[in-house]
């Protein structure tokens, strides 16, 4: 990757961490790349993955740059072996560790995944995700609705990463404070990870409840890295720059760093998060014909994860338009007309006739990107909470609920 960005420097001392170890692996900057649905497919991940190299690089170091997970498949449809979930679950010759996030409510099934993956040396590492605030997720019991269930977590927990053991592949867990403010697990289910044998624990800093609204509770993050002593705690929520990066970290002690929305529409933030860790006050700020190269870069990477179908390569770059142009003189015309391009070439086209030669325009540019939702009762199976533990009744509709999901 070549990139002729402009760089520029920040004031403050940085707090240079160790290289994340997890397992067997050791990831140079201590930053994790967030499983996001529709999102960290390859094509993303290599964008990521190029721009965090190049900062490693230039911080020295050797190992890989961070972790970057793909997004989320089911383990049902792992299983299942769901055409759709093997594309998801594809990494490039390159990438390294490759890493996959898993979700279940069903022990059996997640070790039949976490063996598929394992055994037959399709990932180095291995997520579950117990932190996913969606209905149709916390509905089935799963995702942060889960860890209420501390039999069922404990068995998925153990399930898995008994499973990835005899290979070698280490297992994380990423979670959620609890269903809302009068449910909260997230201290029982560190220690219960802990114990059953994860190689970390990530904690975005919010309740289901509060989906991606508000402000994240990074007091959290602190408490967990306290209760948690014997592997890395990582901490998730409302990292829009490397300073509130840095800034997590002074706050709470945490090993280090979960990035989801913070990084869309600019991959190059794994450049700066790589020279921050590293103690370097330098950061990138691409003009808009860097960032127009990257979009553009970005679209034919996604052309080639779709095997070559172009028009739905250029379909899945339409979201990512608004995030990349944020803060830029674009202009309404061209960024309509940008979400609605179905070729290569009417990328390039309508890129073309912008000004290419602004600049980075600052505060504009920077902040909080993708949807925020607001606040609201979280979808669950019937008298969820009754109890921590499963009944008879819920434990079937979990049962079911797993083998209800078709895709990836």
């Amino acid at each position: 990757m070549t990139t002729t960005a402009e760089t520029t420097t920040v004031t403050g001392p940085s707090p240079v961490l160790p290289p994340l170890r997890l397992g067997r692996h050791v990831v140079e900057s201590p930053v994790v790349l967030a499983p996001m649905a529709g999102i960290t497919n390859r094509a993303f991940r290599r964008l990521c993955r190029e721009y965090g190299s190049a900062g490693a690089a230039a911080g020295g170091a050797s190992g890989a740059s961070s972790l970057y997970v793909a997004e989320m498949v089911t383990s049902r449809a792992l299983v299942e072996r769901n055409a759709e979930t093997m594309r998801l679950i594809s990494h490039d010759p390159g990438e390294s560790p490759r890493s996959v996030q898993l979700y279940s409510v069903d022990p059996v099934t997640a070790g039949l995944a976490a063996t598929i993956l394992a055994a037959e040396d399709r990932a180095d590492h291995i997520d579950l995700n117990f932190g996913c605030p969606v209905p149709k997720v916390t509905r089935k019991g799963g995702g942060a609705a889960l860890p209420w269930k501390t039999d069922l977590f404990r068995a998925i927990v153990r399930a898995v990463v008994r499973a990835a053991a005899p290979h070698d592949v280490p297992v994380t867990v990423k979670m959620r404070i609890g269903i809302d403010a009068d449910h909260v697990t997230y201290l029982d289910a560190g220690r219960i990870a802990e114990a059953e044998g994860v190689a970390a624990v990530a904690l975005h800093g919010r309740t289901a409840a509060q989906a991606y609204s508000g402000q994240a509770d990074w007091e959290a993050v602190a408490r967990l890295k306290e209760a948690v002593t014997s592997v890395p705690v990582l901490g998730n929520g409302d990292i829009w720059s490397a300073e509130d990066a840095l800034e997590m970290v002074r706050r709470t002690g945490c090993d280090g760093v979960v990035v989801g929305r913070g990084c869309l529409g600019r991959p190059w933030l794994f450049t700066d998060l790589a020279a921050a860790f590293a103690g370097s006050s330098e950061r990138v700020r691409p003009g808009l014909r860097e960032v127009a190269s990257v979009l553009r870069r970005h679209a034919e990477y996604l052309v080639d994860f779709y095997d070559g179908d172009e028009q739905r390569g250029c379909r899945d770059i339409r979201k990512h338009v608004a995030w990349y142009l944020k803060g830029f003189p674009a202009g309404s015309t061209v960024r309509h007309r940008l979400a609605l391009v179905d070729s290569l070439d009417a990328v390039d086209r309508l890129l073309e006739g912008l000004d290419l030669d602004a600049p980075w325009p600052g505060d504009p540019a920077e902040g909080p990107r993708g949807r925020a939702g607001s606040p609201r009762t979280v979808a669950l199976p019937e008298n969820w909470l009754r109890g921590r533990e499963l009944d008879e009744e819920q434990a079937a509709s979990v049962a079911r609920a797993e083998l209800s999901v078709s895709g990836g």
